[in-house]
C-alpha cells in the first residue's frame, strides 16, 4: 500500500521505523530497531554472544563494475591497490573481458564474471522474441510491459524451459571462457514481493503484507505448472500469500535454475556463487529465494544494515543464521557489505563481525567506493 494512505490509517502522531509494528518486523525476519542512542554502543566483539571461531581461511572479495573508463594500464593499478588491501578477487559486471581478467590475475587475484540472472533488462533478445516469458504479477500485469518499482525491474519466470535453456546458453559460454576463473549469479531470484523495511520511504510505501501488484508469478506456465501439482490454480487461492506448497512452488522454481546453472559451471571445473538476500528467513520472506539449499560453492548474502534499518550488530546475527542454515554443506558464505553506509572504523568493525560470527569472508559493494581511508582500515585485517 502507498506510504500515505497507511499514515493516514495509523495516524500521523508515529515518525520513521516507530511506525512500524513490532510484529511486522518479526515477519520480515528483522529485529525492531534499537533507539538511535544504542546503536552502536557495543562493540564487535561483545555485540556476538557465543560467537563462532573465526575462520583461517577468510578472504575478502569486491564486486566490480567493469565498464569504467580505464586503460588497461590503470585497470592494473585499481587491481594491485585491491591486492595491496588483502583482496583476494573480484566479482567482475561488464567491460572487456580480456582487458579486466589480465590484470586480476596479473595481480594474483581471481577473476569472477558477475552475471545478472532473472532480471532481464539488458536483453533485448528476450524483450523482442519472447514477450511471453516475463512474469506476471496476481493483477495479470507483465514486468516487460509494467515493471514493479523502477524501470529495469524486468524478469523472466524460472519455471519455463525455454527461459532456463536460455540462461544456461548464455552461462556456458562465460563458464567455457580460460580466461574466467567462476561465474557469480545476481538477481537470481523473483522480483521483490516485499521491499527492505529501509527503502519503503524511497518508494512511497508500505508493504505490511504481500500486495498483489508486487506478487509474482501466475503466468500461463506457473499457473498450470502448480495445479498439476496441488489440484488448485493459484489465481483461486482464497489467500495466496499464506499458501505453504504454492510458497514452495516459487523456491523450488529459483533453485531449479541454480542446480542447472551450477551443473553448467561445474562441468568445466569453475567456482559458482551467488549473491543472495541477507537470511535464508529473509530471502524466502521478500524474494522467494531459498537459498541455503543450492548446491553453489560460495554464497554472498548482501548484509546492508541501513536497508533493514539495523546497525552492524545486524549483520553479525545474519552471518550466524546464515551459517547455521548451511551447516553440513560444503557452501562457503561471505558476508556482502554496503560501502556507503560504513566509515572506515565502521567497515572494520562490520568485517570483525563478520568474522567473529562464522563468516568464511566478505565482500565490498562496491570497488568504487573503497577510499584510502577505507584501505588504511583494511589492510591490517588481512595482510597482517
Amino acid at each position: 500500500m502507498r506510504r500515505r494512505g497507511f499514515l493516514t490509517r495509523l495516524g500521523r502522531s508515529a515518525l520513521g521505523a516507530s511506525l512500524i509494528p513490532a510484529g511486522l518486523w518479526e515477519a520480515l525476519g528483522c529485529a525492531a530497531p534499537e533507539p538511535a542512542t544504542e546503536a552502536r554502543a557495543e562493540s564487535a566483539g561483545d555485540a556476538i554472544s557465543g560467537s563462532a571461531t573465526p575462520r583461517s581461511d577468510f578472504h575478502a572479495f569486491a564486486w566490480v563494475h567493469g565498464n569504467g573508463r580505464r586503460t588497461p594500464a590503470q585497470w592494473s593499478r585499481r587491481f594491485g591497490g585491491l591486492r595491496e588491501m588483502g583482496i583476494s578477487g573480484v566479482l567482475v559486471s561488464g567491460g572487456d573481458t580480456q582487458v579486466l581478467s589480465d590484470a586480476a590475475h596479473a595481480e594474483g587475484l581471481e577473476f569472477h564474471r558477475w552475471m545478472w540472472i532473472l532480471n532481464r533488462n539488458n536483453d533485448a533478445f528476450a524483450q523482442r522474441e519472447h514477450p511471453e516469458w516475463f512474469t506476471v504479477n496476481r493483477n495479470g500485469d507483465s514486468t516487460l510491459d509494467t515493471p514493479p518499482y523502477v524501470p529495469y525491474y524486468k524478469w523472466v519466470c524460472p519455471t519455463r524451459e525455454p527461459v532456463r535453456a536460455h540462461i544456461r546458453a548464455e552461462i556456458e559460454a562465460v563458464a567455457a571462457d580460460p580466461r574466467v576463473d567462476g561465474v557469480h549469479l545476481d538477481y537470481i531470484r523473483h522480483s521483490d514481493v516485499i521491499l527492505p523495511v529501509g527503502l519503503w520511504a524511497k518508494y512511497d510505501l508500505i508493504q505490511d503484507r504481500e500486495y498483489p501488484e508486487f506478487d509474482y508469478c501466475y503466468c500461463d506456465v506457473c499457473r498450470p505448472a502448480f495445479q498439476r501439482l496441488s489440484g488448485v490454480d493459484p489465481m483461486m487461492l482464497a489467500d495466496a500469500p499464506a499458501h505453504e506448497a504454492w510458497r514452495r512452488f516459487r523456491w523450488d522454481s529459483v533453485t531449479r535454475v541454480v542446480s542447472e546453472l551450477a551443473g553448467v559451471v561445474h562441468a568445466y571445473d569453475k567456482s559458482i556463487s551467488a549473491a543472495v538476500f541477507p537470511t535464508p528467513k529473509l530471502a524466502r520472506r521478500l524474494v522467494r529465494q531459498a537459498w541455503d539449499e543450492w548446491p553453489v560453492d560460495v554464497l554472498y548474502p548482501m548484509l546492508y544494515h541501513s536497508f533493514y534499518e539495523q546497525d552492524i550488530r545486524w549483520i553479525g546475527k545474519g552471518v550466524a543464521e546464515g551459517v547455521a542454515a548451511l551447516a553440513g554443506s560444503d557452501t562457503l558464505l561471505r558476508a556482502g557489505l554496503y560501502l556507503p553506509d560504513l566509515d572506515p572504523a565502521g567497515m572494520a568493525e562490520a568485517v570483525e563481525t563478520a568474522r567473529r560470527s562464522g563468516a568464511a569472508g566478505v565482500s565490498f559493494f562496491e570497488m568504487n567506493g573503497l577510499t584510502t581511508d577505507h584501505a588504511a582500515s583494511l589492510r591490517p585485517l588481512f595482510t597482517g
